[in-house]
């Protein structure tokens, strides 16, 4: 089990089994984290775009640009459930990064951190998908986003 030590973050996150693809944390948690109020998911989401680098990675740095490779986990700010896991689907994500093929919250906080790194990024609708937000995926258009990004490569 990997402890990342909360000084930095306001919360101690647990990773489990010597594999990065398991939390065993909720994801509300790492919420939290970025927020810095108190542990509890129903504070307000914080303001502007924010991103965490839980661990990180010694590979090549990504570059807007690049292809990335990435696992992630997204949830609704204060919810526990994640309505998008290429994790739970065991299926990496594949896509240009900082070139408009993602949202833009994606684009400005991925480019800059290494392959290997762990990343939590919480974004606010005009960095998400805005004020129509994603109905069919329970996003609503006032949501802030959090998600969890593993950067498995870049070229």
């Amino acid at each position: 089990m990997l402890a990342m030590d909360g000084a930095n973050l306001g919360d101690t996150v647990f990773f489990q089994g010597g594999s990065p693809w398991h939390l065993k944390c909720p994801l509300s948690m790492l919420s939290s984290a970025i927020a810095r109020p108190s542990n509890s998911p129903t504070e307000i989401a914080p303001a502007g775009l924010k991103v965490v680098e839980l661990f990180e990675g010694n590979g090549p740095m990504v570059r807007r640009g690049d292809t990335v490779t990435v696992n992630y986990h997204g949830v609704v700010w204060g919810k526990d459930t994640p309505f998008d896991s290429s994790f739970d689907r065991h299926q990496p994500a594949t896509f240009g990064i900082g070139v408009g093929q993602v949202i833009k919250g994606w684009d400005q906080t991925v480019p800059g951190h290494n392959v290997g790194s762990r990343l939590v990024v919480s974004i606010p609708p005009e960095y998400g998908y805005g004020s129509r937000g994603v109905p069919q995926a329970g996003i609503g258009g006032e949501d802030t986003l959090v998600f969890v990004i593993d950067i498995i490569s870049t070229r």
